[in-house]
């Protein structure tokens, strides 16, 4: 239990390779025997090893906050439309019921601030302290307030006189105006401005987080800003992180294809037979998603890890055919008999080095602890990466350099009728 309204149970599992039961199984089978709690503001059930925010949330924010109310209710709505999304809930609590006062324009006039408002007001109510007397080794607090009769109802409150800075008084209902409203039991920010936040938990069996945030952004957020004008909304949590992530990764990978190329340029001596060595990268990318449908894994970040190294490993049997091809062409052959010959030489070298590689990999794939659950997807696309490419890189690499070839011949030709 925490605080007279809100309560948390926890369950701690035994370890993963003691059971053959998920975490996340039995949290929905918890759910589905709980069933609805009458009058419970939220409930949620999460079984986790550890989280990296919210599967899906969404920031809302506005300076009109029933309009808020009301668009976050719509942006629940749409969610619940989604198929595999559970626990749908935001932050919002209403506090309790509270006098608020509002300043006329008159008190402003006569010098009043709504903290001296307050203040008496509080002063009349709560007391305000007149001294402290000594009683052996205790201190006693004296308050002076308003008779017991006189605030016994909350009406008299507008019958109470205020004292200006001059000393005069004047009756409270010529400086200001009470109401009874609900307060605020929390108030939640981000980026400086107060939220509210509509959060849901995801089966990950029918549902992909990071499909259904990608739906959002292009799809049920836009539509959502046109039927509510003047309401912001922001993809946090998960959403926000994979975000964030994918535009790191996509700047490593483009950092690591850069280099590659240059790798490769400078001991090739040639601006274009890299590219033919590069081009076993698009497929290796190939090989590591079939690698992942095969063994039945979502793409996770760490599979885009596995994709990034990748780019970096299947280069290297097609740099072993067109480092042997050239120096056969440097020996006086043709580039087709370069290029046959040298596939012949090291088709061996190519082979083992990818099955090597291939089994090496194997003993983490079939590893079923906790822990190696989040390398798995990245050792899969990264095995079945590399031995689809290297049967690309037999079959494919050979056409493109001779296709190299014939286009280098055509325009040595053409430059020569050229400056005849």
């Amino acid at each position: 239990s925490i605080g007279g309204h809100l309560a948390q149970v926890h369950i701690q599992l035994i370890s993963g390779e003691d059971r053959d039961i998920k975490a996340t199984y039995l949290a929905g089978e918890w759910r589905k025997k709980t069933g609805r709690i009458p009058a419970a503001e939220s409930i949620s059930f999460t079984g986790q090893l550890h989280g990296g925010g919210t599967a899906v949330e969404i920031h809302l924010s506005s300076d009109d906050h029933d309009r808020l109310l009301s668009a976050v209710e719509a942006m629940k709505s749409r969610l619940h439309e989604y198929t595999g999304l559970r626990d749908i809930n935001d932050d919002y609590m209403p506090g309790k019921n509270e006098l608020q006062l509002k300043l006329l324009p008159e008190a402003r006039s006569l010098g009043i601030t709504l903290n001296d408002l307050a203040g008496q007001v509080r002063a009349a109510f709560y007391g305000a302290e007149g001294l402290r007397i000594q009683r052996g080794q205790d201190e006693v607090k004296v308050l002076v307030r308003y008779p017991d009769a006189e605030r016994k109802s909350l009406g008299n409150i507008e019958t109470m006189r205020i004292r200006m800075p001059d000393g005069t008084e004047i009756p409270f209902n010529r400086v200001a105006k009470v109401s009874m409203e609900k307060g605020y039991a929390t108030i939640s920010r981000s980026h400086r401005r107060r939220v509210i936040a509509v959060s849901a938990d995801i089966n990950e069996e029918t549902a992909n987080s990071t499909e259904v945030n990608n739906d959002l952004i292009e799809k049920i957020l836009p539509e959502m800003r046109s039927n509510w004008p003047g309401v912001r909304f922001a993809i946090e949590g998960a959403g926000k992180r994979d975000q964030e992530f994918m535009a790191d990764i996509l700047k490593s990978f483009l950092l690591a294809i850069f280099l590659i190329y240059a790798l490769l340029a400078i001991p090739f001596r040639s601006f274009s037979q890299p590219f033919i060595v590069m081009s076993a990268i698009p497929f290796g990318m190939v090989g590591a998603l079939l690698g992942h449908l095969i063994m039945g894994y979502d793409l996770s970040m760490m599979s885009l890890f596995g994709i990034v190294g990748l780019s970096g490993v299947v280069v290297n049997d097609s740099l072993i055919l067109i480092e042997a091809t050239n120096r056969l062409r440097e020996k006086g052959r043709s580039h087709f008999d370069s290029i046959v010959t040298a596939g012949t030489v090291r088709f061996r070298p190519i082979i083992l080095t990818s099955l090597t590689t291939f089994g090496s990999l194997m003993p983490m794939i079939l590893e079923r602890s906790i822990q190696a659950k989040f390398l798995i997807p990245m050792a899969a696309g990264l095995a079945y990466g590399v031995l689809f490419a290297t049967g690309i890189t037999l079959l494919l690499i050979p056409c493109l350099y001779l296709i190299l070839e014939d286009i280098h011949n055509t325009a040595i030709k053409i430059r020569a009728k050229i400056l005849e």
